[in-house]
């Protein structure tokens, strides 16, 4: 499918929220890209040698943003910041390219700290500009345990690699969530919003496991209308919670829902899996990963059958 051809799609995947954010319909995940797969250990290894190259993983987005998926919501692997840097020195070809970054990668930082120190590990990773003021407030706050200071010199380590490129919504990975969840410290919650709204202007988005859970914690703390992902599918795959709980919070909590994990790893006819989560209340997006053009344009087309926009 040539790049023409599906602009005429264009109206089937974007959606516009009532705070007048621009969320596409279709997002591209990077699972694929680092060896993730829930239900196959070996597709997950073959899928992980693949894409040990940058030029693998550019030529799958390639063919996302051709097909019409411009936003890309990925971890900040260090292979991600290849990826921007390679999308910041072709401005014109990736001009409506849009990431929503999902943050932290722990493996960064853990190899990090271990080849160059505490202290080597934050200036890689801090933003030039805001080193020393960024590395006072990080050692401020750890002399006073102040929780605050510490979360938000992270989220810069993190956003660093998006400089200068379009990130309006910016996710706090589940990994992160559910254990704040578990501690019961939901106050993070707040720093993470409050901080990404304000030094980058974007949205704050939060992936969790435990969507009714999650829902309940952020209404606590006033996160109001949050965008959330969570594992959305037929069969209830690694859905906390029950599917039953997940349809109830869909149609009867005010946040800004998307589905990962639609296909349950593959559990799922892809026809079924798309036709199933469309028809759910209040869904605003999808995110699926996928390792070839064939199997984006199936996505794109499926989407497209299946979930027309309304006339606004």
């Amino acid at each position: 499918m040539a790049a023409h051809e599906v602009e005429t799609q264009e109206s089937t995947i974007c959606s516009h929220d009532e705070k007048g954010l621009t969320m596409d319909r279709l997002l591209f995940g990077d699972n694929q890209f680092f060896g993730v797969n829930h239900m196959s250990e070996e597709k997950a290894r073959a899928q992980a040698m693949r894409f040990q190259s940058v030029d693998a993983v550019m030529s799958v987005l390639d063919s996302a943003y051709d097909c019409g998926v411009t936003t890309f919501m990925c971890t900040t692997h260090d292979r991600i910041a290849e990826v921007t840097q390679r999308m910041r020195e072709q401005p014109e070809r990736y001009a409506d390219q849009v990431f929503y970054p999902c943050m932290p990668y722990a493996h960064k930082y853990a190899n990090a700290m271990a080849d160059a120190g505490v202290i080597g590990a934050i200036r890689q990773f801090l933003p030039d500009e805001g080193f020393f003021d960024a590395a006072m407030r990080g050692g401020k706050s750890l002399a006073k345990k102040d929780i605050e200071g510490v979360t938000t010199l992270l989220i810069d380590a993190e956003m660093k690699m998006f400089e200068g490129l379009k990130t309006p919504v910016i996710f706090l990975q589940n990994v992160v969530v559910d254990l704040l969840l578990g501690l019961g410290f939901v106050d993070a919650f707040r720093i993470f919003a409050d901080h990404v709204k304000a030094r980058y202007g974007a949205e704050p988005g939060f992936i969790t496991m435990n969507l009714p859970k999650l829902l309940d914690a952020l209404d606590k703390v006033g996160v109001d209308n949050p965008i959330v992902c969570a594992n959305i599918n037929k069969i209830g795959f690694r859905m906390c919670g029950g599917l039953d709980a997940y349809v109830d919070v869909l149609a009867n909590r005010p946040f800004r829902p998307i589905a990962m994990s639609v296909y349950a790893s593959g559990a799922i006819r892809p026809d079924e899996a798309i036709e199933w989560v469309t028809s759910l209340p209040n869904l605003e997006a999808i995110v699926f990963g996928a390792s070839s053009r064939t199997n984006i344009e199936s996505t794109v087309k499926l989407v497209a059958s299946a979930w027309p926009l309304s006339v606004t």
